[in-house]
């Protein structure tokens, strides 16, 4: 009944093994029980609440709890040994800095995260550097290459298998296709960020969902709009969150009328390169067209702003660590990539200074520009009041003369007499309205639209009618003579009324001009053109002023009658019709020859 030694001592060593046994089961379910937890503890209320925090602070733009709350999370997560998710959080950073405009604080970041993956050897991690580096490309205006960094993240994790992390690149994307007025594109993308973040991230989908009703209203969608903005106000009372919220509610108060409300959150709530962009793209929907223009216009010099301050603090050198990291860390490269980095920079740095340059020269010319037409337009206002206010006072007072002796019971006036008085009451009338349909006949013609050609006119006839009315009204006995080399029927297709008030133009100002001798009107054609010359045996121009005279308000003889607008309104009727007027200078006078060409 008793055992031997030998028995005893085997039974312990049995007994010994099964206790070894016993503990490595206890070991291997203790190390399994560790490895779960660790990779669970994303779903401890601990994490959660940083994460929380840190989001909220993010999508709020407030840089004082930002960056407390993302510091505690960056050791939390750093106590946990979980690297990838810690470097996330320090791209979250530098995002950050690129959304409240710190593009130098932003650089900073970005080198020392490319530099620690290196030194690390993160090589599934460095995902996160071109990803940087498309944010700054983008906030630089270099849209293309910001998108092959961004799709290059996007093969680097799905190769690593970073499903969960996907969904933000994606939104990246539609950004920047969205910048580029892509909208379907746009909206191809951001439904591949909802397939992908359905299964691998959920708590992204209310952040993408809200960007799509952002795109509804780009696209115009006002009904998909509105339903996403109250799909958007429940997800908020249910404690979420999103980085487009502020840009939604500026979107939502516009699409309500409130325009000038949209305009003043925009400006408050944005940042300065979003705000104007998203004011220009209020303004266009309303219609207010100038406006939308004026904020395209601040768009546009913030961006520069931003270009040049990237440029100055060397973008390039995050892109250099990348090619040292792709090329195998070659220590004997490194010297070579510098110095080609070194002189891309100093040439980026030149070409800006040189961009600068040429732009502020632009700008001083621009300046100069607007300052002569200042001049011009003051010294023509100064000419205009001077002309017609001696021009329109003379009949005036004849007219007021005259109406107060009608008026008048003193006077015993005859028929004949007041007949007399009649026509030349009647004959200043049509003086002041001439002078106030000449100018604003000139001021019409300055639009520069080409009249239609739609009247078949009887040239000869025409020139006929206009040289018969002068005779009929001319004081003085001058002769009145018609060349032409055209057939009696000659027809062309013209405006009637605009040639009609060329010819007349250059008759009346030949006949101001001659007080004896004759004036001559002669017309042909060569090579499809129509060719009108009007002659007259007159004062003449003198030497010099041959372009002078078709200037608005100049008058050679101040005390000729008129504004000295004649010329000038049948150089501007020429031109409507596709043709010029000028003075012959090859005319030996007496007098003076002006010559209308007209296509055909």
């Amino acid at each position: 009944m008793f055992r031997t030694f030998a028995e005893t001592n085997n039974a312990n060593n049995l007994m010994n093994i099964r206790i070894r046994l016993l503990l490595g089961v206890v070991v291997m379910l203790l190390n399994i029980i560790n490895i779960h937890a660790a990779d669970n503890y994303k779903e401890t209320p601990e994490y959660l609440a940083l994460r929380d925090s840190m989001h909220h602070a993010f999508n709020n733009g407030d840089s004082a709890r930002f960056f407390r709350h993302v510091k505690i999370l960056q050791d939390y997560l750093l106590d946990k040994d979980d690297l990838h998710a810690y470097y996330t959080q320090r791209c979250n950073e530098i995002v950050f800095l690129l959304n409240q405009q710190c593009i130098i604080e932003a650089y900073k970041l970005s080198t020392t995260l490319s530099q620690e993956l290196l030194q690390r050897k993160l090589d599934k991690e460095m995902y996160m550097a071109y990803n940087m580096m498309g944010h700054i490309y983008n906030y630089s205006g270099n849209k293309e290459n910001a998108k092959e960094c961004f799709w290059e993240v996007i093969r680097r994790m799905e190769k690593a298998g970073y499903q969960e992390s996907m969904p933000p690149i994606y939104m990246n994307l539609v950004n920047v296709e969205m910048s580029l007025n892509h909208p379907k594109e746009a909206e191809r993308l951001l439904n591949k960020a909802v397939e992908i973040a359905a299964k691998a991230s959920p708590q992204r989908l209310f952040d993408i969902e809200t960007r799509r009703t952002m795109l509804y209203y780009s696209l115009g969608d006002m009904d998909k709009f509105n339903k996403g903005y109250q799909t958007y106000k429940e997800g908020i009372k249910k404690g979420f969150s999103s980085v487009h919220g502020r840009e939604l509610e500026v979107y939502y108060a516009a699409e309500q009328g409130r325009i000038d409300e949209a305009v003043n959150m925009a400006l408050k709530e944005l940042s300065s390169t979003e705000s104007y962009g998203v004011i220009a793209k209020i303004y266009e929907r309303a219609g207010l067209w100038q406006k939308a223009y004026e904020a395209l216009k601040l768009e546009n010099q913030t961006s520069d702003s931003i270009n040049t301050i990237i440029l100055s603090n060397s973008m390039q050198g995050i892109q250099n660590e990348m090619k040292v990291h792709e090329a195998d860390r070659k220590a004997s490269r490194y010297f070579i990539i510098g110095l080609l980095a070194t002189i891309v920079l100093l040439s980026l740095l030149l070409l800006a200074m040189a961009y600068i340059y040429n732009s502020r020269r632009r700008h001083m010319k621009q300046l100069e520009r607007a300052y002569q037409h200042a001049l011009e337009s003051d010294k023509m206002k100064a000419a205009f009041i001077q002309n017609i206010s001696h021009e329109i006072r003379t009949p005036l007072n004849i007219i007021n003369g005259y109406a107060q002796v009608l008026s008048s019971t003193d006077f015993d006036l005859s028929v004949s007499e007041r007949e007399n008085i009649s026509q030349t009451v009647m004959h200043n009338t049509n003086v002041i309205t001439s002078l106030v349909n000449e100018t604003l006949e000139l001021s019409s013609m300055e639009s520069g639209v080409t009249a239609e050609k739609k009247d078949k006119v009887q040239l000869h006839r025409l020139i006929d009618d206009e040289m018969h009315a002068f005779k009929q009204m001319s004081d003085n006995q001058l002769e009145m003579n018609y060349h032409s080399t055209l057939a009696s029927d000659y027809e062309l297709m013209t405006s009637e009324v605009l040639l009609r008030r060329i010819i007349n133009t250059l008759i009346d100002n030949a006949i101001k001009n001659t007080h004896e001798g004759s004036i001559t009107v002669s017309t042909s054609v060569a090579d499809e053109v129509l060719t009108i010359s009007i002659e007259d045996t007159g004062t003449g121009i003198p030497e010099g002023e041959e372009e002078h005279i078709f200037e608005r308000f100049v008058k050679l003889d101040d005390f000729k009658k008129g504004l000295g607008l004649g010329l000038p309104l049948c150089r501007a009727l020429c031109r409507r019709l596709e043709g010029n007027v000028v003075l012959d200078r090859s005319y030996q006078g007496p007098g003076a020859r002006f010559v209308v060409t007209l296509p055909l």
